[in-house]
């Protein structure tokens, strides 16, 4: 897994006598798809690209993983943000950040944890 958490603090100086701080967080994570096998990457295999946009939905009461985030493409489930990777994901949407994935890497692959890569952005 990659990961980057970048935090910068901006502050607003346009505005005389006003000066306002404003902290940003940028989390980028490179992972596997986890659990393709079980979804829809096979029949939506030929029209996903690199860059491809990928929503990430939380899923808080999955009872396998209670930091479950669930990847989909155009409306359709293709997987799971890997359990070893998960946590800092769920607890960003879950403070209320809007992230959204995007496909990073694509190959044909007899092993389904190396046929897409994904990058939360």
């Amino acid at each position: 897994m990659r990961f980057l958490l970048i935090s910068l603090l901006l502050i607003d100086l346009l505005q005389p006598g006003r000066c306002r701080a404003e902290s940003v967080k940028i989390l980028v994570q490179s992972s596997p798809l986890a659990g393709s096998q079980y979804y829809a990457i096979s029949s939506v295999w030929q029209e996903i690209q690199l860059g491809s946009r990928l929503a990430l939905i939380r899923e808080p009461n999955n009872p396998h993983d209670r930091n479950a985030v669930r990847v989909e493409w155009q409306g359709q489930q293709l997987g799971y943000v890997p359990r070893r990777e998960n946590h800092a994901v769920a607890k960003a949407i879950d403070s209320g950040e809007k992230l959204e994935g995007r496909v990073s890497r694509l190959r044909e692959d007899a092993d389904p944890w190396r046929r897409v890569e994904f990058e939360d952005i």
